[in-house]
């Protein structure tokens, strides 16, 4: 949370003690403010332009407009409509919700407030990875707080706005990361995704008007009802606005995650913040946005962080989160373990992904354990086809297919050498 305009990031006020940060130093660091101002002052359809204005994009993968995704519900009608909170984080390699929740839970809480008035819906629920126990903790106290102090509850500041938060802890399956499948498994039914028209903005959880936004997404709006969206563009080294929290985990020197201007680059992000690869480790390639993002090359270091840049480059931003493949780590194997994950992970809704990610996977484990035939490579690159983009239900398979079609694009003389020795040449 920043204490002026300009000289804080928005992050900047979670403890670096690993303690959650709570009302009072909130309330120091200019929390509610932005609440009040969007209560007392400020139209919903002034909140949603102004968000609008700001570019703030979705922070949860598919980086679509969050003005525009209010936009989408009916007019008020009078009748029940929800804001829901996606914080189930089972991204391989993604941890910066987490590290949100944990730190400055009342930050999420505020964006809430002014989101849900935007929309003008009176209900809003978060709904939280069942691992993460301590930001639940955590998000239960902040809320206790928020109630007592009339930012949460009926007649919110004396201007006769009502809204009730609750906390939802889910039994954590990644399929509930798509938002209908989270609306599903909210209503008490098995986690798959819905047909898609209707959107959820038009019937969403128990039919009425829905609104589904990441935490980080949440997060922004505060600052931006605070400060301005021309302050909030000015923050970002490119066209998207804002900041942006990236990630970095594999065999660096200091992995982490870091809040920095949205279009940061990844040769800063790696080797300023991350401290650049650990000593006797060659750089490979990594994955940008989390595990199911296509990989980009060594080569490939001056893209910038932001959606459009690493979508010219060949993969997606998704969650801003990098995955390091170092010149130690087998790339089949990595594969076979992400692979494995998906296949694990899909809901068994349509065929293509019941079916097709785990004979993905013993074709992966044949080539790892020395038992890979020449013709699988192109049976692999058959499926990735397969399970491409608009041939499944939902984009589960076509995000796991990101990886391996550019695995296969760049380490293809990796899965040769396997199949040529008959073995995993990284073994010893």
């Amino acid at each position: 949370m920043t204490d002026t305009a300009d000289t804080r990031p928005l992050t900047g006020a979670i403890p670096s003690d690993g303690s959650a940060l709570g009302l009072a130093g909130y309330h120091r660091s200019g929390g509610y403010e932005g609440a009040a101002k969007a209560l007392r002052e400020m139209t919903p359809d002034g909140i949603r332009d102004e968000v609008t204005k700001a570019g703030l994009r979705g922070r949860g993968g598919a980086g679509f407009s969050t003005g525009r995704k209010w936009g989408f519900l009916p007019r008020q009608d009078g009748g029940q409509r929800y804001l829901v909170v996606n914080g189930d984080e089972m991204e391989p390699g993604t941890f910066k919700d987490r590290v949100l929740l944990e730190g400055n839970p009342h930050q999420l809480i505020e964006g809430m407030v002014i989101s849900a008035f935007a929309i003008q819906a009176s209900q809003a629920i978060i709904f939280l990875r069942g691992e993460y126990t301590l930001a639940a903790q955590r998000l239960a106290v902040a809320l206790a707080e928020a109630t007592d102090a009339g930012f949460v509850g009926g007649n919110l500041l004396g201007t006769g706005y009502d809204l009730e938060i609750q906390l939802h802890s889910s039994a954590g399956r990644y399929i509930c990361g798509e938002e209908t499948a989270l609306l599903t498994s909210l209503e008490g039914k098995r986690a798959i995704p819905r047909a898609k028209p209707p959107f959820p903005q038009t019937s969403g959880l128990w039919g009425c008007p829905t609104v589904v936004n990441n935490v980080e997404t949440l997060c922004n709006v505060p600052h931006i009802v605070r400060n301005g969206s021309a302050w909030y563009r000015s923050l970002s080294c490119g066209e998207d606005g804002g900041t942006k929290i990236y990630g970095v985990s594999g065999r660096v020197k200091r992995p982490g995650a870091w809040e920095l201007p949205m279009g940061t680059t990844v040769r800063e992000i790696l080797e300023e913040h991350a401290g650049g690869m650990q000593d006797g480790y060659r750089l490979r390639g990594l994955l940008p946005g989390g595990a199911s993002t296509e990989f980009l090359t060594a080569d490939q270091l001056d893209v910038a962080m932001d959606f459009g840049s690493v979508e010219k480059a060949g993969s997606r931003l998704g969650t801003g989160t990098m995955i390091i493949l170092d010149d130690r780590t087998c790339p089949v194997g990595m594969l076979l373990n992400l692979e494995h994950f998906f296949a694990q992970e899909s809901c068994g809704w349509c065929t293509p992904c019941r079916d097709g990610l785990p004979w993905i996977e013993r074709m992966l484990e044949a080539i790892e354990n020395g038992e890979g035939r020449p013709e699988d490579l192109d049976l692999l690159a058959m499926h990735v086809d397969l399970l491409g983009p608009g041939k499944t239900f939902c984009a589960l398979a076509p995000g796991a297919m990101e990886p391996l079609g550019s695995g296969l694009k760049h380490f293809r003389a990796d899965f040769e050498r396997h199949i040529a020795e008959g073995r995993c040449p990284w073994r010893q």
